[in-house]
């Protein structure tokens, strides 16, 4: 007995068996096709034969030609190499991102409309409150030549009172300056507000046919008043008429026991005289 090859009919792979073994059935050990053995071939054997396949058997790859193949070799395919690379490359750059990804994969909290977790509204701060400032020789003068007017609200005294400008009205040439119960009205004759726009008037103690100044006040239930034409010194400036308004500034001392006056900017409401009932 003597040893021989042959060649699967279906993958090509070499098998080595005995001559004894002619015309029996194999496995082929690659394929596991069933596989008649051939005959052991006359002489030395110069070439591969090739055995047949057992009928019924459904053919897996198309037979070769009964030729030398090279053997096979094991390496690793070049697209198996290039898919580990990439592989390798994409844990990389997930490890070295991973916290950026997921931070913003991660679901984001929903503000819940609880009053209890809501930060409370800043509370605007109260406006400072305007003190009147004292009566005495330094605020109150009879002559006010080069004496500045305050750039803070009209305030003063009335009576000995402290008074600060709450509303300001010129009314058919009569300006109003008001603090509850406590007024100085100083009368213009009939002067509308355009014309006394831009106007400075300045009047002196001992001026005479001067404008017509009236304190009122309130004492107990009984509301006082007190006017005068002259002893008194004013400083007074209108501004423009701007949306039915007119600014103005103004400083007033009158000579009476208590000291009253008044000093700062202002800003009138212009209104129309109500007319008289018949």
């Amino acid at each position: 007995m003597s040893e021989f090859k042959y060649a699967c009919p279906v993958c090509g792979q070499h098998i080595r068996c005995d001559s004894s073994q002619a015309g029996t059935q194999m496995e082929c050990p690659t394929c596991f096709q069933k596989i008649i053995v051939p005959q052991a071939p006359e002489g030395e054997q110069t070439f591969i034969i090739a055995g047949s396949k057992v009928a019924g058997e459904r053919p897996m790859h198309k037979v070769p030609d009964a030729a030398p193949t090279l053997p096979r070799t094991h390496g690793f395919p070049g697209a198996i190499i290039v898919v580990i690379i990439l592989v390798c490359i994409i844990a990389a750059v997930g490890f070295v991102y991973h916290g950026t990804i997921f931070k913003k994969l991660a679901p984001q909290p929903v503000a819940q409309n609880n009053p209890a977790t809501q930060p409370a509204p800043t509370k605007k701060p109260a406006p400072p409150l305007l003190v009147a400032p004292p009566a005495n020789d330094t605020n109150w003068l009879l002559n006010l030549k080069g004496v500045p007017i305050p750039h803070s609200t009209a305030a003063g005294r009335i009576n000995g009172q402290d008074f600060i400008c709450q509303r300001a009205t010129l009314t058919g040439g009569f300006l109003s300056l008001r603090d509850g119960d406590f007024a100085f009205n100083i009368g213009f004759g009939n002067a509308s507000a355009a014309l006394l726009a831009g106007k400075t008037i300045n009047v002196g103690t001992n001026a005479t046919s001067a404008a017509h100044i009236i304190l009122r006040w309130k004492d107990g239930d009984q509301t006082m008043h007190e006017s005068f034409t002259n002893d008194y010194a004013m400083m007074l400036n209108f501004g423009v008429v701007t949306n039915n308004r007119i600014d103005g500034k103004i400083y007033l001392c009158t000579d009476d026991d208590q000291k009253s006056y008044v000093a700062g900017t202002f800003r009138a409401d212009i209104q129309k005289r109500r007319p008289h009932n018949q």
